[in-house]
Order: structure tokens, then sequence, then C-alpha cells
């Protein structure tokens, strides 16, 4: 579990770390640098989950051997798909990163939501519904292995 108590804005009892794959933790379907030693170091704080759509059919290949649950959904709604999955971890316990249009809802809901800019881009929907906009997952993951940069970004 990670706690991290943000003056103004409340006390995150975090449980649960819920990413996007396609344009999040990957560019054209391959894993970005970084990432499997940061999801390592994060594996002990939090349980890891990545849902996706999957748009090149990599995800389980990239995250094998990785600590982390790999749900690839399909048809439609997607968006919903997400927020349904969050809210079944229990939302209150979770942070999302993510980056498209299909992330909107995980991270409105999510207690903690990070959105990404990667070389596929950052859907206009998926900064609104963030709390955090981040340069990089390898930058937004950090944040979570160093809280008071949250703190710092959150307080009021």
């Amino acid at each position: 579990m990670l706690e991290i108590d943000i003056p103004g804005f409340g006390a995150l009892k975090l449980e649960y770390l819920v990413c996007d794959f396609t344009g999040t933790l990957s560019a054209d379907g391959s894993l970005l640098p970084g990432v499997r030693e940061l999801f390592e170091d994060l594996s002990s704080l939090l349980t890891i989950h990545v849902v996706t759509a999957d748009t090149f059919g990599r995800a389980q290949t990239e995250l094998s051997e990785i600590p982390c649950l790999v749900t690839v959904l399909t048809g439609q709604n997607l968006d919903t798909q997400k927020e349904q999955y969050v809210k079944d971890l229990n939302a209150a316990f979770v942070v999302a990163i993510g980056n498209g249009a299909n992330d909107r809802r995980m991270l409105n809901v999510s207690r903690l939501s990070i959105a990404v800019i990667e070389s596929e881009g950052c859907a206009i929907d998926a900064v609104l519904n963030a709390k955090i906009l981040a340069r990089s997952i390898q930058e937004a993951l950090s944040l979570l292995l160093n809280p008071q940069r949250i703190v710092a970004t959150l307080r009021l």
C-alpha cells in the first residue's frame, strides 16, 4: 500500500495501479525503456494491473515476466469497460495512468490519476479527466516512488 497525505486534497491509501498499455506503457506495441524496472520497484507497494484494448496485439508478450496482471479488452465501449474495471477494484484505492480517449473514464473515477504524453500523443479527454499530467510514463511511475512530488503537485 502507498499512503500519501496531501494538504487540501486528502489522504491517499493506494493499493492498485491500473495502467493502459498502448501509448502509455508502449510505443507501436513495444514496451518503453525503463517500464520493466519501475514496475518491479512498484510491485512491492501496489498490485499492478494493465488494462488494454491492445491495438498492436503485443501486450501479453511485452509484459511477460513482469509483475502485473494483464487484461485485454474486446468489443465496444472500452472506456466504460476500463471504468468498470477500476470500480470493481474499488476506485478509492486506485491510481490510474493512461493517455487515450478510452482511458478518460478510468482516470476520472480513480482516486489518483495521471495522464501521460508519449510518442503516440495524449487525448485531451484523458488530460481533462486526470489529476496530474506527466511528460512520460517513466516520470509518472517515478512520482509513485517519490510521493513528495505528488504532494507538491496536488497540495492546495
